[in-house]
Formats: C-alpha cells, sequence, structure tokens
C-alpha cells in the first residue's frame, strides 16, 4: 500500500495528545504512524491511565485541545466506563485503556510494522 501524502497538522496534533497524556501522568504512551499500514487513519496515540476519572480528564483535554487545533471529533467510545477510551479524530486515534485492557488488545503489537513517532 502508498503512503499516502503526509499531513503535519495531524502528526502534530498526535504529537500534543501525546504530551497531554504525559503531562497527566499516563504511563506507556506511544505514537504510532499508520500512515501506509491504515487506510482508515494515519496516527494511532496510545497510553495506560492509572484511573478512570484520570482518563476521562485526559479524554477531555485531548478533546479540548483537538478543537483548538482545528480537529472535529467524529467519534468517542468508552468514556463512561473507562477502560478503554476511543477518540476519533479521522487522521489521529487515541487509545486511552487501563492497564488490563491496554495488555489484552496490545495494539502495539497488533500494527507491529508501524513506526514510532518521537514527541
Amino acid at each position: 500500500m502508498a503512503r499516502r501524502r503526509p499531513n503535519k497538522k495531524a502528526k502534530e496534533f498526535a504529537i500534543a495528545a501525546a504530551k497531554i497524556a504525559q503531562e497527566r501522568h499516563c504511563t506507556d504512551i506511544v505514537v504510532l504512524d499508520l500512515r501506509g499500514l491504515s487506510p482508515a487513519t494515519d496516527y494511532f496515540v496510545i497510553a495506560t491511565g492509572t484511573s478512570n476519572r484520570q482518563m476521562q480528564s485526559v479524554a477531555d483535554e485531548i478533546s479540548q485541545a483537538g478543537r483548538a487545533q482545528g480537529f472535529a471529533r467524529f467519534g468517542r467510545a468508552g468514556y463512561d466506563q473507562a477502560r478503554w477510551v476511543l477518540l476519533d479524530y479521522i487522521d489521529v486515534v487515541v487509545h486511552l485503556f487501563d492497564t488490563e485492557y491496554r495488555q489484552f488488545y496490545d495494539l502495539e503489537l497488533l500494527w507491529g510494522d508501524a513506526e514510532r513517532v518521537d514527541f
């Protein structure tokens, strides 16, 4: 599959989301470059939260940052239970997991060919 044209704004937003998660004490934060691997999105941001409330707070802050950067959220799932919160911005998809769900779904293994983005 050919790599799509780079979307610099998407990469910047993915990095901003990762930094928000880092500043709010999430762990094991990874940004995966899925361009050329996924027809659905360019970047995954994956982080592990420490509690339901913390994950919801991080999701809220990322949503605010997305709006500020001109990214409309297409969807949100799992917010109420906060075991796996998914924020879909089309070009960027943010996954906030609790430890158990992060280990079970292991998205890094599933997308093992994806390059990691430094932030």
